[in-house]
């Protein structure tokens, strides 16, 4: 679901009480992670542009939090991690915020940081 929050601060107030914790805390990663990155609403979603390219972004959907790893070195790496219902060409949904690996996000966005490769 796209939303018409015109900041991110603004999109944290739409997002569901069960999900605003998770949410945060995958902001937090990624304005601690890609520092050199822009934050902005793209897509109706949080993003972080380097050079006017979307890289990363995230999203409450309907059934899940959507995480956008756009680097395809960087995600590809990962994809037997999850289950293939769960990802996507460049997205990572994740139906319960309770079993998000947080630490496997900061892995995902430290590479991205450190990526040249190809964006999907």
């Amino acid at each position: 679901m796209q939303s018409n929050a015109s900041s991110v601060s603004d999109y944290l107030n739409e997002v569901p009480e069960e999900r605003l914790k998770a949410i945060i805390h995958i902001r937090e990663l990624c304005q601690q992670h890609l520092p050199d990155f822009d934050e902005s609403m793209q897509y109706g979603m949080p993003s972080y542009s380097r050079d006017g390219t979307v890289e990363i972004a995230f999203a409450n959907q309907k059934n899940n939090i959507s995480l956008y790893i756009l680097r395809t070195d960087v995600l590809n790496p990962y994809r037997d991690r999850f289950p293939a219902s769960a990802i996507g060409k460049g997205c990572i949904r994740y139906r319960n915020p309770d079993k998000i690996d947080f630490g496997l996000v900061e892995e995902m966005l430290v590479k991205t940081n450190a990526s040249t490769g190809e964006v999907c």
